[in-house]
């Protein structure tokens, strides 16, 4: 996992050095702010809107779009998985040819970036399809077992609409596979970040600390004790970062001396901050004061973040100085409103958001959904006691207002009812 913001001005966050060996011409003042400017707002962009829509996952019904919660021993164990894989992509760089290695995860990361640009343009894609757009449904299934061992693998749905955005993807899938243009590995590490924002759902306050000062540590660590992190982020060729050129205004779109920012910066502090906007509408106040804290506290961070690689011209562990803005200022607010025990017994997993369906025991079932509702049914006309009616409420059961819930059994009844009504009349 990349969370490094590297310094372009001394040149820890170039592609590469120029092929004669000669040094780079310094970068313009006004090129240094440009890239700064525009990494901060692209790292502003998916926590934003990632975490308005996490509040949709968690009301939505989409079982696709289901979100992952992170439980705290999830939060514990992610620092040691997250070393263990960044020293092995360290290892491989150094033991084997990084083209090769480079060239299987750009195939990974390409099937892995359509799908997740597809998701991120979807809602908005959504828009401009005509009414009478002819939306079929579909649904990708795949399963291991049988009979009652059954387990579904994939269960992905999805229409007409989607596979429209999964082609307009797929068009900056190829753009970045042949030219790895920065733009295009843009699109991708934004719709990464979004999505990471929207699917991964911290189950409470304490396991967001957990995960943050477990990360914190990492971070600092494998940038200021070793030189593995900013040495795998210049050889990974995939988009697990955000870049923007610094000398653009010089060369244009073909610029090559790219600050950096890892994605980690945006996911990790984005995730707790979704959760402080789930933590905000549960209390029902109609205010959003943690969620703008935090948003506020990351803008502060990230801000300080680049002054000091500026200054001190060398990359920085920008989680050093994110975790303490995002969790403290939330903190300070909480304790000066006298909320904090809300805050730390908040639990995301087990809320239930307004109109958000729960099944709290899953039944087995089998066979179509027609013979589904007919056992049902018979289950429900199976035979129970009941307290004796008069005639005329036998009669408004049979007739329900709606015409269409009737069946043949309520027909049955209704019969049976008049010829009741018809003696008692004679």
């Amino acid at each position: 996992m990349d969370s490094a913001l590297s310094d372009p001005h001394n040149g820890s966050a170039e592609t590469g050095g120029p092929a004669n060996g000669t040094t780079r011409p310094p970068s313009t003042p006004e090129g240094i702010a440009l890239a700064y400017g525009s990494l901060l707002l692209m790292a502003l962009l998916p926590i934003f809107f990632g975490a308005l829509r996490s509040v949709r996952c968690a009301r939505g019904k989409n079982a696709s779009d289901m979100p992952e919660t992170i439980t705290s021993r999830d939060a514990a164990r992610f620092p040691i998985i997250a070393s263990c894989t960044l020293l092995g992509l360290y290892l491989f760089f150094k033991i084997f040819s990084q083209e090769y290695i480079n060239l299987l995860l750009s195939m990974y990361f390409f099937v892995l970036g359509i799908l997740a640009l597809s998701h991120t343009i979807s809602p908005f894609m959504n828009k401009f399809f005509p009414a009478n757009f002819p939306n079929r449904q579909y649904q990708l299934l795949f399963t291991q077992g049988s009979g009652e061992s059954k387990e579904e693998i994939v269960n992905y749905e999805f229409d007409t609409k989607d596979l429209v955005c999964l082609g307009l993807s797929s068009i900056v899938g190829v753009w970045y596979l042949l030219r790895k243009h920065w733009i295009a590995n843009n699109l991708f590490g934004l719709a990464f970040s979004l999505n990471g924002v929207e699917l991964l759902h911290l189950n409470n306050v304490s396991t967001g600390c957990i995960l943050l000062g477990g990360l914190f540590i990492y971070d600092v660590f494998w940038v200021f004790g070793t030189n593995v992190m900013v040495t795998v982020a210049k050889s990974f060729e995939a988009p697990i970062k955000l870049v923007f050129p610094q000398d653009l205004l010089e060369k244009g779109l073909e610029a090559d001396n790219f600050a950096m920012l890892g994605l980690g910066d945006i996911v990790i502090p984005g995730i707790f901050i979704a959760l402080l906007l789930r933590f905000d509408i549960s209390l029902k106040k109609n205010t959003h004061t943690y969620f703008y804290t935090s948003f506020a506290a990351y803008i502060f961070g990230l801000g300080l973040t680049i002054f000091i690689m500026h200054i001190f011209k060398h990359a920085q562990p920008a989680l050093l100085y994110l975790v303490p803005a995002c969790v403290g200022f939330p903190v300070l607010v909480a304790l000066a409103k006298g909320e904090v025990t809300e805050m730390f017994s908040y639990e995301s997993s087990a809320e239930i958001l307004p109109h958000t369906p729960r099944l709290t025991h899953f039944p087995t079932v089998s066979g179509s959904p027609a013979s589904l509702a007919d056992s049902m049914q018979q289950k429900l006309a199976g035979p129970r006691r009941r307290r004796p009616q008069n005639p005329s409420a036998i009669y408004e059961e049979s007739n329900p207002k709606d015409p269409a819930a009737v069946t043949e059994s309520k027909e049955g009844t209704e019969a049976s009812a008049s010829k009741g009504l018809e003696k008692k009349e004679k």
